[in-house]
């Protein structure tokens, strides 16, 4: 499984698992139906993954769990971070992704 998760990312990520005093976590990343586009992935922090049912992956430092089904659209994607004026959050960039709605949320494939 190749996904990439910049340094950026990762600066925030382990920000904010220090900020809730989190132990053993992983990053999901998960694609599921939605959007006006048909696709969105969505990002959380889950103290609950089973290394027996799905794709643990350690890049940079975190753990990154993704369930199967998911998998299947994320190759090659990168999380990456952006903190500018216009625009602070989390973005996962796509190559298999066709078509991304005009807000970026959603995307199809």
């Amino acid at each position: 499984m190749n996904i990439t998760v910049t340094e950026k990312a990762v600066t925030e990520i382990k920000r904010i698992i220090a900020d809730q005093k989190l132990e053993k976590v992983a990053l999901r990343i998960k694609v599921q139906g939605g959007g006006c586009s048909g696709f969105q992935t969505k990002l959380d922090l889950d103290e609950n993954f089973d290394e027996t049912k799905e794709i643990v992956l350690t890049i940079n430092e975190i753990t990154v769990a993704i369930d199967k089904r998911s998998a299947l659209y994320l190759e090659g994607a990168t999380v990456d971070f952006n903190d500018s004026v216009d625009k602070r959050g989390f973005v996962v960039l796509n190559p298999a992704a066709k078509t991304v709605c005009g807000c970026g949320s959603s995307y199809s494939m």
